[in-house]
């Protein structure tokens, strides 16, 4: 798994997914927000590296009721193997139509000290997921058991999430618009840059609540708006 530093994961927990989204989009990076998962707990922000989950469409003869028995069940094994202060993201293929997992697998992933729960498909049980203290995402609730839809088949390798190309070890960070991930060889600088970015919309948003106009003020273009951001920048011990 990706060494994620205490500073860097202090520096992303401070700041939204669309200012990081428009960091990685000033280096060329467009597609980085993972479309369909929303929050199902509201909390801090969600921080970690990504541990992976990939599923195919499940097929009748195979996903039974006593594929649950094999204790190399890519999905249980998966659960039980998945590090400390990791993102576990499951690709269900955009099919929320049964669920990618339910409260109970959560609870224990929870217990496990995982970073966060992600998947493009939905959560069964999901009243209770809504009492986890572990920042989790999904595009709807969904009772049908996995089974019925997928069959998990490789753990740790790259996937599609919400459409987003997602590699084990590449930082995921979710608030409450949804999930952005983080190439891993990125985040310290994009978590640096993302920083000083929301240290001048702060310094924007006071402005435009206190009647201010945005042109030259947002994008900074007139001149003196750099002047003034320097002033109450040191007022402010930012």
């Amino acid at each position: 798994m990706t060494e994620l530093s205490a500073e860097t994961r202090r520096k992303l927990s401070g700041v939204s997914t669309a200012t990081l989204t428009t960091a990685l989009f000033k280096r060329g990076f467009y597609n980085t927000f993972l479309q369909g998962p929303q929050r199902v707990n509201p909390g801090e922000n969600m921080v970690g590296p990504a541990y992976t989950l990939r599923c195919i469409p499940a097929r009748e003869d195979i996903d039974t009721v006593d594929l649950f028995k094999d204790p190399e069940n890519a999905q249980r094994k998966s659960v039980h193997e998945c590090p400390e202060g990791a993102v576990y993201v499951i690709d269900s293929r955009g099919d929320a139509t049964a669920a990618s997992a339910g409260a109970i697998l959560a609870n224990r992933l929870q217990f496990l000290g995982c970073a966060g729960f992600v998947t493009d498909g939905g959560f069964r049980d999901s009243a209770d997921f809504t009492l986890l203290d572990m920042p989790s995402y999904h595009v709807r609730p969904s009772a049908p058991t996995n089974l019925t839809k997928h069959h998990p088949v490789a753990i740790n390798e790259p996937i599609g999430c919400g459409g987003v190309a997602v590699y084990p070890g590449d930082i995921m960070v979710g608030d409450m618009d949804g999930v952005v991930c983080i190439p891993a060889h990125l985040a310290d600088e994009i978590a640096t840059e993302a920083v000083e970015m929301t240290v001048f919309e702060d310094f924007v948003m006071e402005r435009v609540k206190g009647g201010a106009s945005t042109f030259g003020l947002y994008p900074p273009t007139d001149p003196q708006t750099l002047v003034e951001f320097k002033a109450w920048r040191q007022q402010q011990g930012r």
